[in-house]
């Protein structure tokens, strides 16, 4: 009998807690801001999540959990820090561990993808980061719902617009209110926290604008280093083929607001887009 793929935890004990029972106690302090705002967002399509350790961007990302309506799947866009495999990586086998236990990847999801996304190829050398893993416990604790993670290893819009025009088509044919697609990412990185909201400002404008391409094209004029811009991108373009009308900034942040150093920051936003 062949053994389900199983990968395991590699940033617990770091990113977030290692002991299952001080990692629950974390995330209910943290999606206990958006609790009861469910109902706002019943129709939501995607989010904007940051992916730092929770210490830093944990408050922003439960914020954003705790507002968003149950679905069955959450389909995981995340960038690829390091570059490590394929361009476009997803995993469709197995499950992913966390100290909450397994959880299931949506196997048949992840095959109509395989089958309809251009230069989408099955891997898990791409997923040997936290850009994707730092959500999973969200995920599990809040919903106990499966999982499809993608690695988005690319920077060219066209490439980014047609992964995201692939899910939008794959989910239609689902229901379109059976998965949650989440873009991971974090901001500007490293300026001065003066500086670094400026830059993330303009970025969170054309987000809230449903503006894949202006977001692209802003990220790359002002070098504004938002490492999960290609997952943005695409999810953007998911949604509004789905027929999001608007987007809500639930919560911004930088590092700095959770005492870290000022003058050279991280930015984190949490975005519901329906």
């Amino acid at each position: 009998m062949q053994a389900v793929p199983l990968r395991p935890p590699l940033v617990a004990g770091s990113f977030y807690p290692a002991e299952p029972e001080a990692l629950r106690r974390e995330l209910d302090a943290y999606l206990a801001a958006g609790e009861g705002a469910e109902l706002s967002f019943a129709d939501a399509l995607g989010c904007v999540v940051p992916h730092a350790g929770y210490r830093y961007s944990g408050h922003v990302a439960g914020a954003v959990y705790g507002r968003l309506p149950p679905r069955a799947t959450h389909l995981i866009l995340g960038p690829n820090h390091f570059g490590r495999g394929q361009p476009l990586a997803i995993m469709s086998r197995g499950s992913w561990l966390t100290p909450l236990g397994p959880a299931p990847l949506d196997e048949s999801l992840a095959d109509e993808l395989l089958r309809v996304c251009p230069g989408l190829e099955p891997d898990a050398a791409a997923h040997a980061e936290h850009s994707i893993e730092v959500h999973v416990p969200f995920v599990q604790h809040r919903f106990g719902a499966k999982i499809v993670p993608i690695a988005v290893g690319v920077d060219d819009y066209d490439v980014l617009a047609a992964l995201g025009h692939g899910i939008a088509a794959v989910i239609g044919l689902a229901a379109p209110f059976s998965v949650m697609i989440v873009a991971s990412s974090d901001l500007n990185h490293y300026a001065p926290d003066a500086v670094n909201r400026r830059q993330d400002a303009r970025a969170i404008e054309r987000t809230l604008a449903l503006d894949p391409r202006g977001l692209y094209d802003v990220v790359h004029r002002e070098r504004i280093s938002m490492c999960g811009c290609g997952p943005v991108v695409a999810m953007l373009v998911a949604a509004t083929d789905l027929g999001a009308r608007r987007a809500t900034l639930v919560k911004y942040a930088t590092s700095a607001d959770a005492g870290g150093y000022t003058d050279a920051v991280v930015g984190y936003a949490g975005i519901i887009i329906n």
